[in-house]
């Protein structure tokens, strides 16, 4: 599966590692090549994520294949939110994608490209009042650790990205490959049930 994780300056380091780590474990511990994890960026190059942590996108916008699973991280979204390509690409990629999910800020990156509109989400706690107020039709849901809408999967901020993950390699392959995945990853898997 062509897994692309969207990142940007100032992006949350946790929101995109998190994520990139559940997946490429799940690759080790199954012994297969289950999914093709790609750091996307508006250009292919060097990133300053949050505190100036620099990451290095595999792929711009100009050379990125379609995504099966897109993910959109949160951080610091506020240039990002106004930029007409990212937010343009991001609805485009998510047109065609099987499955879309955003970790904590992602979902208003998600909400203004249409990408959701009115559907259950999440998002991280401290951002839960703004979501609502700047978006009024979605179903801003509070106190989870992510949300399954189907389609769409979201999740609070930071390490609620790792437990959305999991839920996503239990989705996409098993529950079996999901809790071996925390386990080698040393992680407490926090569901939402």
């Amino acid at each position: 599966m062509k897994v692309g994780i969207y990142i940007y300056e100032n992006a949350e380091v946790l929101d995109f590692s998190g994520p990139f780590e559940v997946l490429t474990t799940a690759n080790r511990v199954s012994g297969k090549p289950l999914f093709d994890v790609s750091l996307v960026a508006q250009k292919a190059g060097v990133v300053f994520a949050r505190a100036g942590y620099k990451v290095l996108a595999d792929v711009g916008f100009d050379d990125a294949p379609q995504f099966e699973l897109l993910i959109v991280v949160g951080g610091d979204h506020s240039q990002e939110i106004n930029k007409p390509l990212v937010i343009e690409w991001i609805a485009q990629q998510a047109s065609q994608a099987e499955l879309v999910a955003s970790v904590c800020t992602g979902a208003f990156l998600l909400a203004q490209a249409g990408v959701i509109t009115t559907q259950q989400v999440t998002t991280h706690w401290q951002d839960i009042t703004q979501l609502q107020l700047d978006f009024p039709k979605l179903n801003v849901q509070k106190e989870l650790r992510w949300l399954d809408a189907g389609n769409i999967v979201t999740s609070g901020g930071i390490s609620a990205g790792i437990d959305m993950t999991l839920h996503l390699v239990s989705r996409l392959h098993s529950q079996a490959l999901a809790v071996k995945t925390a386990k080698q990853m040393e992680f407490l898997w926090l569901k939402n049930n």
